[in-house]
């Protein structure tokens, strides 16, 4: 019986022998795979062509972070996570951005009427003191300074608003409107719709074509990578918490005060557009709606949005673009990608719209008397 059993074992020791052995190479190239070789020398045992393989397929390491972005990321962080403090007479502030007078103050003046206390008004007027025709705009102005379409000091103009409209611990959320902005809803409409939501109205989308990411500097690293680079419209409305961290950032708005701007490496980089729309998308992308409530028509694919005349302006006008319920992004590459999204509020899908531009000066006394019919639309 001994002998008969020599050969089995024999036999047997093979099997277990291969096993161990691919067991081995298959341990070193598991190894060498989630652990990639980095130095020219484990390179050559690998071979070059497989260590640029695999790094291929790994993400790239996490770079360190200065001391400025631990210290920046720490205050957002936290200003994040603390709850918002609840006043008993929360307001909305309204914030005019504008080279002086309002063309469309009666037209606020009745929007405004019979709801003093639920709402404050700033404005910045950056080359003339305008003239009121309201009481509700008076001594509203801030202190002003000149504003340069495209240029840095359009996001320091809205910052100055910010900054003005947050001194009032009862200003909840905080609307940003140009000179040529009109209401599409009344008051309460409105007021309950920026009021009722966790959201802030910041457009922000990726257009990967020349007015997009082609605006990108690569200057702008380390802090801002450009697969963080996002587009959208500078009207905003904002809650408390976020105008709040709008202030205390400096690093990033550096970034794009120094690197994007008119002409910068031969490219049109406008901060306005971009600023607010890459810093939130970095920072709280899930807190932001990612379409402005401010109606613009590009559609004439113009430098500037089409303008509505007097010939333009009528009912129907305002209740078609009172009732569109969804946000349309288009890249500006060949592709021309179209996006269209819902527009969700609280989970249920809303009207996207509260205020409407450009309206010409022409269009007030039209627009006077259609707002007691369409702001109960």
């Amino acid at each position: 019986m001994g002998k008969k059993d020599m050969p089995k074992r024999s036999h047997l020791k093979k099997p277990t022998w291969i096993i161990i052995l691919v067991s081995l190479v298959c341990v070193f190239l598991v190894v060498g795979y989630v652990y990639p070789p980095r130095d020219s020398t484990a390179c050559y045992i690998f071979s070059s062509s497989s260590c640029k393989k695999i790094s291929r397929w790994l993400p790239p390491p996490e770079r360190e972070l200065s001391d400025k972005e631990i210290a920046s990321r720490v205050v957002t962080k936290n200003l994040l996570n603390t709850p918002p403090i609840k006043t008993k007479n929360p307001k909305i502030a309204f914030m005019f951005l504008s080279p002086g007078s309002l063309a469309f103050e009666r037209l606020w003046d009745k929007f405004f009427q019979g709801h003093e206390g639920r709402f404050s008004i700033h404005i910045h007027a950056s080359r003339v003191k305008p003239v009121h025709s309201s009481r509700y705009f008076q001594n509203r102005e801030i202190r002003s300074d000149k504003v340069d379409w495209g240029k840095i000091s359009m996001v320091d103009a809205e910052k100055r608003l910010l900054a003005n409209a947050l001194k009032d611990p009862d200003n909840q959320h905080f609307v940003l409107l140009s000179d040529s902005c009109v209401p599409l809803h009344n008051f309460d409409y409105i007021y309950n719709y920026l009021m009722y939501t966790n959201v802030s109205f910041i457009d922000s989308f990726e257009d990967p074509g020349p007015h997009g990411s082609g605006r990108y500097s690569d200057h702008m690293l380390p802090e801002v990578e450009k697969k963080f680079f996002r587009k959208g419209a500078q009207w905003f409305t904002m809650k408390r918490q976020h105008a709040i961290i709008v202030m205390a950032d400096n690093l990033y708005y550096t970034k794009f005060r120094d690197y994007c701007r008119p002409g910068m490496d031969g490219r049109n980089c406008y901060a306005d557009e971009h600023y607010l729309p890459t810093f939130f998308h970095m920072f709280d992308p899930t807190g932001i709606a990612n379409w402005s409530v401010t109606h613009v028509d590009w559609s004439e694919r113009k430098w500037h949005p089409k303008s509505y005349g007097l010939k333009d302006v009528s009912y129907q006008l305002i209740k078609n673009l009172s009732s569109i319920t969804e946000s349309v992004h288009e890249t500006s590459d060949r592709k021309r990608v179209t996006t269209i999204t819902p527009c969700m509020w609280n989970g249920m899908n809303r009207p996207c719209y509260l205020f409407a531009r450009k309206f010409l000066p022409e269009t007030l006394d039209t627009l006077i008397d259609l707002f007691p019919r369409y702001t109960t639309i």
